[in-house]
């Protein structure tokens, strides 16, 4: 008897370590190939990426840099940005942090590190998000050597689609996401004219190119397209982990015959 308790005490710890790979009782995605956070859907190809790094151009607008300021951020239930900042890193605190400006289409730069004493797996390593118009994520996440969804990974179009490659870098070291991303456009009736289109570099890597979003991004399910989608701000998300940024910046893009 004492040796069925301990097998079964094994198998239970066993099963209580394996890393959250995904759900099988989610939505379809509209294309009806995979499960929104399907363990099944195959994981991104490893790419190892190149060294390189990118300072604001003139007309940026630059959200975190040089100084210890969150002037340009706020918490998202209201109030000053609380998050912690020394030498121009930006460390995730309590609550999500937004900007005060709203922007439409624009191109981004953040750069972001994961913490370099590795702890948890799966979607507990390193988890942060940059959300595009506040709704639009595109995940942040140690995504070297760990195992999770292939939809929830680093720079996945979190819950639609993977990267087309993992250009993570070790836990610790300094990643870049460089967006260039285009919202959507309604009519006047609050229909979809045009869904919202990203395209997204991770460390010099493209890994999703001119992508239409299906809708607002969210946890096991996908949001509807909603009027107030055509301008927002830029969000960092706090889950929890003490994932740090700097260097952020933003240049609003108008269209070729403006």
């Amino acid at each position: 008897m004492k040796f069925v308790v301990l097998a079964v005490a094994a198998g239970t710890l066993a099963a209580a370590q394996q890393p959250n790979l995904g759900y099988t009782d989610t939505p379809m995605q509209p294309n009806g190939k995979w499960h929104i956070h399907d363990p099944a859907r195959p994981q991104p190809k490893v790419v190892p990426p190149g060294a390189n790094a990118a300072a604001p151009p003139a007309d940026a607008i630059v959200l975190i840099g040089a100084r210890d300021d969150l002037g340009a951020w706020e918490q998202r239930e209201g109030g000053p940005a609380t998050w912690k900042i020394a030498n121009g890193v930006a460390e995730t605190g309590k609550g999500i942090i937004q900007t005060k400006q709203q922007f439409s289409d624009f191109q981004l730069h953040v750069e972001f590190a994961t913490p370099s004493v590795v702890k948890g797996d799966s979607q507990d390593r390193g988890n942060s998000g940059v959300f595009l118009l506040g709704a639009f994520e595109i995940q942040v996440l140690d995504s070297y050597r760990n195992p999770t969804y292939a939809d929830g990974g680093a720079a996945a179009m979190y819950g639609q689609f993977p990267p087309l490659v993992n250009a993570s870098r070790p836990p610790g070291e300094w990643q870049t996401y460089d967006i260039v991303f285009t919202a959507p456009r309604m009519t006047a009736a609050g229909d979809v004219e045009k869904p919202a289109v990203v395209t997204v570099l991770h460390n010099g890597i493209v890994v999703h190119n001119a992508t239409p979003f299906w809708g607002a991004t969210a946890h096991r399910q996908i949001n509807p397209y909603t009027p107030s989608l055509v301008k927002g701000p830029i969000a960092l998300q706090d889950h929890g982990n003490p994932v740090r940024y700097r260097n952020i910046w933003i240049r609003p893009l108008q269209p070729d015959d403006a």
